[in-house]
């Protein structure tokens, strides 16, 4: 069921509307921001509390229906996590702003581009080199495929193989969308106090750690893997550690390129690599397609093999 799933919500995001925001953002803001207020009142031990609340009661709550569904019937409860899966995975969600960026820098119109990035990023627009633009559009691209669908991809797999449905699938998201909208490096006064945003950080280190080690798996295999494992080496993070370095230092060693950004003292590993391509920008796009048809080939020869 898990392949099935998993295939039939990513048919349905191509039918998406592009950039339609995901329906639970609404009610998961909502929710966050009652537990924040609630129970948000800046001491070190109630970081860990607001979290674990706002994350883990939805998760609980799909999880829950999963569990009720299927006691009822399997179809409705295959029915319950496509429709889960296809709230919170789904290229459709960020690929606009690629697309647009990718056919402003065809067109030669970089001011345009810098203007889009900016608003896809939400930082302010700014005159960067081509090198650089091109840098960064390609790096939030890999970012984004991968907090959208490889990730996500990755504990759904995990939790549905141990019976408990889609509820890999909202634990990433919600850590994901919560780690962005608690950020530790908020200015202060900022919406929750520095306890939470710490707890919160912390926790997101450690729920990406897994998939996204599975992510750059992905890359080195579909990828140049010889260039992409030494940049593995070279990267290697603790898991409670941010997996962002390790995301874009592999997928430039899969596509052959220097993804992360050079240091003014940088002249070894992370120096390597060709400078960004608008050719690159086609070579992003087919390196996480490949990656999402390696995993559902994996899923894939699973199941075969737990038929025969």
């Amino acid at each position: 069921m898990t392949f099935f799933a998993v295939l039939l919500a990513l048919v349905l995001d191509q039918a998406r509307r592009p950039g339609a925001d995901a329906v639970w953002h609404g009610p998961m803001g909502a929710w966050a921001a009652w537990v924040q207020h609630q129970f948000d009142a800046g001491h070190p031990r109630q970081g860990w509390l607001v979290w674990g609340l706002a994350v883990g009661v939805p998760v609980l709550a799909v999880t829950a229906v999963y569990l009720a569904l299927a006691a009822v019937s399997g179809l409705l409860a295959f029915a319950w996590t496509v429709a889960v899966l296809y709230a919170t995975l789904g290229f459709r969600q960020f690929s606009h702003h690629f697309t647009a960026i990718r056919a402003a820098l065809e067109s030669g119109d970089e001011a345009r581009a810098r203007a889009l990035f900016a608003e896809w990023s939400g930082a302010p627009a700014v005159d960067w080199p081509r090198e650089e633009l091109l840098r960064r559009v390609i790096a939030q691209a890999v970012l984004c495929a991968h907090r959208h669908v490889l990730g996500v991809l990755g504990w759904f797999v995990v939790l549905a193989a141990l019976g408990l449905g889609p509820a890999g699938a909202v634990l990433y998201r919600a850590a994901s969308w919560l780690a962005q909208q608690w950020p530790l490096d908020a200015p202060r006064p900022a919406v929750v106090s520095e306890s939470v945003a710490r707890a919160t950080a912390r926790a997101w280190c450690g729920i990406d750690a897994l998939p996204a080690r599975l992510t750059v798996l992905g890359f080195a295999v579909v990828g140049h893997f010889e260039e992409a494992l030494e940049r593995w080496r070279a990267h290697a993070t603790a898991w409670w550690e941010p997996s962002d370095a390790l995301l874009l230092a592999v997928a430039g060693g899969a596509m052959q390129m220097r993804l992360w950004p050079r240091a003014p003292a940088d002249e070894g590993d992370r120096a390597e690599g060709a400078a960004p391509q608008l050719a690159h920008l086609a070579s992003t796009v087919g390196l996480v397609w490949r990656s999402v048809v390696l995993w559902l080939l994996v899923l894939a020869l699973a199941l075969l093999a737990r038929i025969f």
